[in-house]
């Protein structure tokens, strides 16, 4: 037996191995056609090691903190703290500093825990591989099983089929229409085509040129094979790619990240907004005061603190934490599992819906009617060779189970012709380029003849018939009316050729002889007329992208009252460029005869015309359009790179599960975006009141401490936002985050509270101006009025989208925050802060001015809902 090498032996390269015959790979590996025995698969798997990629180490809760810096906000604190610290104003610096910890310590924590909860979920989800697995060494051929792929060990037989992630860099055995994803290593989009070499010469310098490798990292478009596992784990291909790139390597060969989401974008945006007006605010302070009023760098610390209470501190803790509790309640309620937190948002603002007809608005399982041949009488002979080929295409084409269609005809076959004498000689799968399936039979009493079985989409085997025109013609009107009750339509067609050795290819698929229709239908899905009526209710709109005939998919929509409008077929997309394209996508709802670049480019279109937009997936072919989509959605049954392509993975392939989803995406939207509302227009406009205040008065308006304790006093209060419950009416319509609407609102709202702010100052004027502590009287009032003022705002605009009561977390956080304004400045923390207690005339005209505030937020938010009421569609 040849000796395995140990754990901490380097493993022959791959190339190396690969560069053999098979029989010489198999023997070096101590393998053979029929795999591994169970004790030495367990043996070899002691020896390697897990087939898992080297993880990195365990982030500490100290990297975590320190991690947690990498927010704008955050660092522009630090920065600011620091500059505090340097010119000894020690109590702003300590506040700020304060902040920082804070945020930071609340930031680790919250991830820390949304990293355990996800690889708890992720769990569910886990990638498996079929292996074969001998009992003994002498034992029979063993039926293929599935295994987790963390088990796989060099020497391991294993079988691939549409759809499966590649488990380890493997090297072919045997092949049929095998064509490979390798963009997550070469960058390539396109499927590269694979088959066996028995005696390869090995002297490409890139493995990724070799047709007999395939690598981890990878992934089956179409065909199946069979392949022995040469490199597992840390000695893989894929391992070694993100380890370094090596000499001559090209940046292209390294996964690349996917693009930022809708959310992140508009995160980004109204943050670095913000920030640019922070960083500005210092300066103009500095110099306001040294020209009007002869101050040097005491006001520094100042000019630091309202720099400081125009940021949103908790931003980063309350984004996370909404997101975090919205994923956990989705996953514990509804089996949905969020797998990328920002997608979460991303699902309350999609307004267009992508996905299939089968399996989503029909059940996966379809039922053949009948048989009929080219005249449209009953022909049971076209449903025999229908099944036959399926029977064959299925063991041939080594396929791990057939498809829902061939299971349907498989069935019906059965209960019509009984046992078939036909040998099976090759098989092409189905593929959704050609759309066609073809199995090479040899049948009894034909010895030196071939017949070729050809099944598939109506047109496309047509198009291989030896027809005249008018017949063709003829023919493809016939389909058009059963699709236009809503069948779906299978062409039949046989070719006989003489027997040969060479493989047969879909050049082969040529002058064939029509022999009739196989006519199936679809049940529509339970659920899915609710479903679709919900998501209209929360301005989604559906679009089908399908490969089915138009007037299938279209009666399918009538069906289930959704309008089909116009249908495009991929022809019509393939005509229009990509500016007419995202023009006519607008008005389209139904996309027939799809292939999966047809998706992904209908995906794009959407996204180009301002639409975000989620796509419901679950085959192989639909990987290119769930990358497309903002959101990638697929059920826990989808093959395994689908499942580790999508952002959202559902329990179930269930429309009224995607309805869940939105719904728990549009409460978490609008909790962040009430929070943004909220703290955005009041810092806004504190800044803009102590800045008018900071040129009028001889005395500063604010100590720093006084600034930096009531921001510290409000970010603990918009914590209430994270466990909010938002008003249904959010369920509406997509919530989703706009820079320059932001922008808008804060300026609008934010301008209110400097006004009530500056009409405190009046009040402050009558009321305390004559004491002679007038500059104590003065802090200590406008901190009441700031923080009650703050208080006021977070009831009012937290009902900006419906005028229900402000629900508990937040009442009773504007409870407290007000208790804090009102209560701090008689408490002996007062005079150590610069406040004194003030007279109670303040409190009675304070109370008038907060009045005439609440009617004016009353009034705009009002004007707000009406001209959004206007503006919707």
């Amino acid at each position: 037996m040849a000796p395995v090498p140990e754990t901490s032996a380097p493993a022959p390269a791959p190339e190396a191995l690969t560069s053999l015959t098979a029989l010489q790979l198999l023997r070096r590996l101590d393998s053979g056609p029929r795999g591994l025995t169970h004790e030495e698969a367990e043996r070899r798997l002691a020896r390697y090691g897990e087939n898992v990629l080297p993880a990195g180490r365990p982030v500490s809760r100290p990297r975590r903190f320190l991690r947690a810096l990498r927010d704008p906000f955050t660092a522009v604190l630090l920065c600011l703290g620091l500059i505090s610290t340097a010119v000894a104003a020690w109590g702003t610096g300590g506040v700020i500093l304060a902040l920082v910890v804070v945020s930071c310590l609340l930031r680790s924590t919250g991830e820390h825990r949304a990293d355990q909860a996800m690889a708890a979920l992720r769990e569910s989800v886990a990638t498996t591989a079929t292996v074969l697995r001998r009992p003994a060494p002498d034992g029979p051929a063993p039926p293929p099983r599935e295994i987790p792929a963390t088990e796989l060990v060099p020497g391991d037989v294993v079988r691939l089929g549409p759809g499966d992630l590649v488990p380890a860099d493997v090297r072919l055995l045997r092949a049929s229409g095998l064509r490979v994803h390798e963009a997550a290593l070469t960058g390539e989009s396109a499927p590269v085509a694979k088959h066996p070499l028995d005696a390869p010469d090995g002297t490409g310098p890139d493995p990724f040129d070799r047709p007999h490798l395939c690598f981890l990292g990878s992934s089956v478009a179409y065909g199946s094979a069979t392949a022995v596992v040469v490199a597992t784990g840390a000695r893989t291909r894929f391992a070694s790619a993100h380890r370094s790139r090596g000499p001559g390597r090209d940046r292209s060969r390294v996964a690349g990240r996917r693009r930022d989401s809708a959310f992140e974008q508009a995160v980004h945006g109204i943050s670095w907004t913000l920030i640019r007006f922070m960083l500005l605010t210092p300066p103009l302070v500095l110099m306001a005061g040294a020209a009007l009023h002869g101050r040097g760098l005491e006001t520094l610390p100042f000019a630091v603190a309202v720099a400081v209470g125009l940021t949103p501190e908790m931003l980063p803790v309350v984004v996370t934490t909404v997101l975090a509790r919205g994923a956990a309640r989705l996953a514990r309620d509804h089996k949905v599992i969020v797998k990328r937190l920002p997608a979460l948002h991303d699902l309350g603002a999609v307004d267009t819906l992508c996905l299939d007809k089968t399996g989503t608005l029909t059940q996966d399982r379809p039922v053949v009617v009948r048989a009929v041949d080219a005249h449209g009488r009953d022909a049971p002979e076209v449903l025999r060779w229908a099944g036959v080929n399926a029977w064959w295409t299925l063991q041939l084409a080594e396929l791990p189970s057939p498809d829902a269609l061939d299971e349907a005809i498989l069935d019906a076959a059965d209960a019509v012709a009984g046992e078939d004498d036909s040998d099976g000689v090759a098989a092409l799968p189905f593929d959704p380029v050609r759309r066609l399936a073809t199995a090479v039979v040899r049948r009894p009493g034909r010895l030196g003849t071939d017949t070729l079985v050809v099944k598939g989409a109506v047109e496309q085997v047509l198009e291989r018939c030896a027809l005249d025109g008018a017949e063709r013609a003829r023919l493809l009107a016939v389909a058009a009316r059963e699709a236009d009750t809503g069948a779906r339509l299978l062409a039949v067609a046989l070719a006989d050729r003489p027997a040969r050795r060479r493989e047969y290819t879909p050049a082969d698929e040529r002058g064939l002889a029509f022999l009739g229709f196989v006519v199936l239908r679809d049940a529509l899905a339970p659920t899915a007329a609710e479903a679709l009526a919900s998501l209209a209710e929360r301005g989604v709109a559906v679009r089908i992208l399908t490969g089915d005939h138009p007037g299938t998919a279209a009666h399918t929509c009538r069906e289930l009252g959704l309008d089909p409008g116009r249908v495009l077929t991929a022809d019509d997309v393939d005509r229009l460029d990509d500016a007419a394209l995202a023009e006519a996508v607008r008005g389209t709802t139904v996309f027939a005869r799809c292939a999966p670049e047809h998706k992904a480019r209908i995906v794009d279109a959407l996204r180009a015309a301002g639409h975000v937009t989620g796509f419901l997936g679950d085959g192989a072919n639909d990987v290119p359009a769930l990358l497309a989509a903002d959101v990638g959605i697929c059920p826990r049954g989808a093959v395994d790179v689908v499942r580790e392509t999508a952002d959202v993975v559902l329990a179930e392939k269930d429309l009224a599960a995607v309805d869940h989803a939105v719904a728990a995406g549009r409460f978490c939207g609008a909790n962040i975006a009430t929070y943004l509302h909220t703290t955005l227009s009041s810092n806004v406009g504190n800044v803009t009141a102590m800045l008018a205040a900071a040129l009028l008065l001889p005395f500063l308006p604010m100590l720093p401490a006084q600034v930096l304790v009531q921001n510290l006093c409000f970010d603990a209060a918009q914590l209430a936002f994270a466990y909010d419950r938002p008003d249904p009416a959010v369920l509406r319509r997509p919530v989703r985050l706009r820079h320059r609407g932001f922008l808008r609102f804060i300026a609008g709202f934010g301008l209110l509270n400097a006004v009530a702010d500056v009409a405190t100052f009046a009040v402050l004027f009558l009321s305390t101006w004559s004491s002679d502590r007038a500059q104590e009287l003065f802090h200590a009032g406008w901190f009441t009025e700031n923080l009650l003022a703050q208080a006021l705002v977070m009831v009012l605009l937290r009902g900006l989208r419906g005028d229900g009561a402000a629900p508990g977390p937040v009442r009773r956080a504007a409870a407290a925050l007000a208790a804090a304004g009102l209560v701090l400045p008689l408490t002996p923390l007062g005079p150590v802060l610069a406040m004194a207690p003030l007279p109670s005339l303040y409190y009675v005209l304070l109370a008038v001015v907060l009045a005439l505030y609440a009617v004016a937020l009353r009034f705009a938010r009002r004007r707000l809902r009406a001209s959004r009421r206007e503006d919707a569609p």
